[in-house]
């Protein structure tokens, strides 16, 4: 059966529909970090919110690597609503799976949170009064893993059934839950780093609720099946989760050596390279909307097995990517220095940021490659590829580019950053060409 091949402007409404909320819950995502960070840093001690900020960055480091869950969650429930067989078998076979391996991750990290916590300590060598309130919220904090791994697995779901709108809903309830309840608890129950660490438990465990709730009432008259879950079933899950995360943890290592290397070359190249690293995180809210569209159209058209749908929803994706590259390209150029200006009011700061911004105009334009052909290899689950191609780029470009221009300085490793985007781009998008002309696109 092929897939019938959407045209003209409808077609594009339909990215754009799926995209718009989810550049506003890319938005809303950090509003949970920025209220505890509100109200933690209103208390009589500064102790207090370093203790909570290095206890959630040592969660957030180990969700974001598992944010495998949410890709393959994504890539397998958009194949299972193209099914032109059986659509809601196989998106709740989708579903059952991808939350299975996140209930698993999460019960694996609470019974190894004294182990982690301890590295975390190691490596942040904290001072007897942050630790005290280091230790105090992660004790508590870690509760919500389970939540945590389900909601990666229940939002790249829902994307895939192209729920987007329910996604932005949820997130926009646990993000006014959290801040209510921090209020509540910090300050009418005295709790303090527990309070929010209670809070944050309160609302991903609100959205893990609403989200199954959503995503069960579609999937409503199917029940798991015995087979879904077999050695066979197991192997597949294994090879495509295995594969994405070791595509995390190759991407990891590159935007981890920014940071410390950039921390090695003094406090001037370190507080330049936070600032600028927000450039690449507004590039991200845009560009990462568009994928995620990208991923539920491509991966519906990959479970139809129709390669003209899949090449069709891609080249659209490429359109939108590249007008909103362009788009952010202009305002870079145009607006730059008003951006860093919002970032630091320290005036040798503001004159070092303003030195690279025609890296930042260039960031949007040679990086949005690899972010929209990441959605389309997610959608079509073929994460050896994506594993390959990220490996292939670090060692190739990133590495060597930096090495290359070490004497630079700090802006060689933005030489780096730039050169490993245009690999990732140029990789994922070669393999595409490979896979349309040998007709492998959608055999998986």
């Amino acid at each position: 059966m092929t897939a019938t091949v959407p045209h003209g402007w409808q077609a594009h409404k339909t990215l754009i529909t799926l995209a718009f909320p989810m550049i506003l819950a890319n938005i809303t995502t950090p509003l949970l970090g920025l209220v505890d960070t509100a109200v933690l840093g209103h208390m009589d001690s500064s102790a207090m919110l370093a203790g909570a900020s290095i206890a959630t960055l040592i969660l957030t480091q180990i969700y974001w690597v598992c944010g495998f869950l949410r890709m393959s969650a994504t890539g397998l429930s958009a194949q299972g609503r193209g099914n032109p067989h059986d659509p809601k078998t196989q998106s709740a076979k989708a579903l059952w799976q991808t939350c299975a391996i996140a209930l698993v991750l999460g019960i694996g990290l609470l019974l190894l949170q004294v182990p982690v916590l301890h590295a975390g300590i190691w490596l942040a060598s904290p001072g007897y009064e942050v630790l005290q309130h280091l230790e105090a919220y992660f004790e508590v904090r870690v509760w919500g893993a389970p939540a945590a791994m389900l909601n990666l697995a229940l939002v790249g779901w829902l994307v895939g059934q192209q729920k987007t709108r329910a996604v932005l809903f949820i997130q926009i309830v646990g993000n006014l839950l959290n801040a209510a309840l921090d209020v509540l608890l910090v300050y009418g129950f005295d709790m303090s780093v527990a309070g929010v660490a209670l809070a944050s438990i309160a609302a991903e465990y609100t959205m893990t609720a609403l989200s199954l709730w959503v995503a069960l009432a579609h999937c409503k008259g199917v029940s798991p099946r015995a087979e879904w879950f077999n050695s066979a079933a197991r192997k597949v899950l294994l090879k495509l989760n295995g594969n994405m995360l070791i595509r995390n943890l190759a991407l990891q290592v590159c935007l981890a050596f920014l940071t410390l290397q950039g921390a090695r070359l003094g406090e001037t190249p370190a507080a330049i390279n936070a600032i600028l690293m927000q450039f690449f995180v507004l590039i991200a809210l845009g560009l990462d909307g568009i994928a995620y569209a990208v991923e539920a159209l491509v991966g519906e058209a990959a479970g139809a097995k129709s390669k003209r749908a899949v090449v069709a929803q891609t080249q659209r994706g490429l359109f939108w990517s590249s007008l909103f590259a362009i788009a952010y390209a202009l305002l870079f150029y145009v607006s730059g220095d008003a951006i860093i200006a919002l970032l630091t009011d320290l005036p040798h700061l503001r004159e070092a940021a303003s030195a690279y911004l025609w890296l930042m105009v260039l960031l949007p334009l040679l990086g949005h490659w690899c972010f929209l052909f990441d959605g389309v290899f997610v959608g079509i689950t073929q994460s050896a590829a994506m594993r390959d191609t990220m490996i292939i780029s670090a060692a190739v470009a990133y590495f060597p580019v930096w090495w290359l221009f070490s004497d630079a300085g700090n802006v060689a490793l933005w030489y780096a950053l730039l050169s490993f985007l245009l690999a990732r781009g140029l990789t994922l998008g070669w393999v595409f060409i490979y896979r349309v002309r040998r007709d492998a696109l959608v055999s998986v």
